[in-house]
């Protein structure tokens, strides 16, 4: 279990005590933070979801703020803890580190096949357009 504190733009949010806190963006908001129980960004959005993981108290909900937003997270208290940037690099987190995360100055253009359809990949990979089982 981490305790840290959430902070937007300089205003404190809420003091966290769970297994972690995702920070998806769109593109990441179908992989680890929709299993996460986080909301589906559509990908002309420009926002961020912030999705504990297994909170302690049911009333700290994801939070989906804009990407234009600078998001603090700080270590109240961490015992063997360590932050996991995309499966890219990891470091390891202690009481009183700090993480700033805002929207980089570069960007990139997403390129998709002819006929790629946003909502159809949804149906595919979320198994929405399948009925349920006879018994």
């Amino acid at each position: 279990m981490i305790e840290l504190e959430l902070f937007v733009d300089g205003e404190f949010i809420y003091h966290l005590r769970a297994d972690g806190l995702i920070v998806a963006t769109s593109t990441g908001s179908t992989a680890y933070a929709l299993s996460a129980n986080g909301p589906i960004l559509y990908p002309l959005i420009s926002a961020i979801a912030l999705v504990p993981l297994c909170p302690h108290a049911l009333s700290n909900r994801p939070i989906v703020v804009s990407d234009r937003n600078e998001i603090e997270i700080r270590i109240v208290y961490a015992t063997d803890s360590r932050a996991h940037f995309d499966g890219q690099l990891t470091i390891d987190l202690k009481n009183g580190d700090g993480i700033r995360i805002r929207r980089s100055e570069y960007t990139i253009c997403l390129l998709h096949p002819p006929g790629y359809s946003y909502f159809a990949m949804l149906r595919q990979k979320l198994h929405w357009s399948e009925r349920p089982k006879e018994h």
